[in-house]
């Protein structure tokens, strides 16, 4: 089957490997344009251009897809992994069999541009792809396949990331081997139950210690792949890599949330509205990155953190 490939990110590229690696025919890329990388403002490739470029694969880079662009390319289907981008109707249709997206949530549930982060962040426990047919709503389209995997309490952006991609190309292959068979019919969602993955915003980044300290911690391990939380102190930025919420009685009528607790090899004990987040990584300000970690964290008082310090706080108390 000849096949257009839309994506950006490296769960994108992972399934774009998928596809190259089996007996399907990528004929073409399509990804974002390059972007200005975190360090300077060297051009940067997506890793969906860098994995095409590679294996010799044509790399297109538009604004905006357009159907007309795609046509000359005779494909059999459009297959689209976190492009970034809705696509226009025209550009749906520009393929013989239409276009087929690898979606990572249970639809209806998580429709929208940042699925896996949201479902960390609700708590949920379990989350998966969905292989649908694409149509003109956001996420609407009835579904081919569906693949799940549990969320455990660990997991962070990162990892659950992998573990939706490791389902998601055997799901994405599946289906594909399968598309040109009449029978082979996909099932429309349910008409409830649908939920929205907002994009995440910069915004969300900053802790606000006003918020309960389990919600923090599935906020940090949610964003760990994104845009680490962001916690300030004595004008210094730190970047809260891990953490872990302790919820017992606090001593809040004496101290207000945000107040460094204990400094231990644990690491640091921060007080919050209903307990404590106890922060086991950070991120040193000005330091290309650098990471502690645990009892290294007691070294930190030249930026201010020690017992009784108190962290920032978003809503000014």
């Amino acid at each position: 089957m000849r096949i257009i490939f839309a994506g950006t990110p490296s769960f994108a590229a992972s399934h774009l490997e998928a596809l190259i690696d089996s007996e399907h025919d990528v004929v073409a890329v399509i990804t974002q344009p390059d972007r200005p990388g975190k360090r300077g403002k060297k051009l940067v490739p997506s890793p969906v251009k860098r994995l095409a470029d590679q294996h010799g694969v044509t790399v297109l880079q538009p604004t905006k897809i357009v159907g007309s662009a795609l046509t000359d390319w005779k494909a059999d289907v459009l297959v689209v992994v976190a492009y970034g981008q809705i696509l226009r109707k025209d550009a749906l249709n520009a393929t013989r069999l239409g276009a087929v997206n690898v979606h990572a949530s249970l639809l209806p549930r998580w429709r929208g541009a940042a699925p896996i982060q949201r479902a960390i962040q609700a708590g949920d426990v379990t989350t998966g792809v969905c292989i649908m047919q694409m149509d003109e709503g956001l996420d609407t389209g009835p579904v081919y396949e569906r693949a799940a995997v549990p969320i455990t309490a660990h997991d962070t952006g990162d990892s659950l990331t992998a573990k939706l991609a490791a389902i998601g190309m055997p799901a994405l292959l599946t289906a594909l081997d399968q598309l040109d068979n009449p029978g082979y019919v996909a099932e429309a969602q349910p008409d409830q139950g649908f939920t929205y993955a907002k994009k995440i915003k910069k915004s969300e980044a900053i802790i606000d210690w006003q918020t309960p300290v389990e919600q923090l911690e599935r906020t940090v391990r949610a964003f760990f792949s994104e845009t680490a939380p962001v916690i300030t102190i004595s004008g210094s930025r730190f970047k809260v890599l891990e953490a872990s919420a302790q919820q017992e009685q606090t001593d809040a009528g004496q101290s207000a949330p945000g107040t460094i607790s204990e400094i231990t090899k644990a690491g640091v004990k921060i007080l919050g509205t209903d307990g404590y987040l106890l922060v086991t990584a950070l991120q040193i300000p000005n330091a290309k990155g650098s990471v502690m970690r645990y009892g290294e964290l007691k070294n930190l008082s030249a930026f201010g953190i020690k017992v009784g310090a108190r962290f920032d706080s978003l809503s000014g108390n």
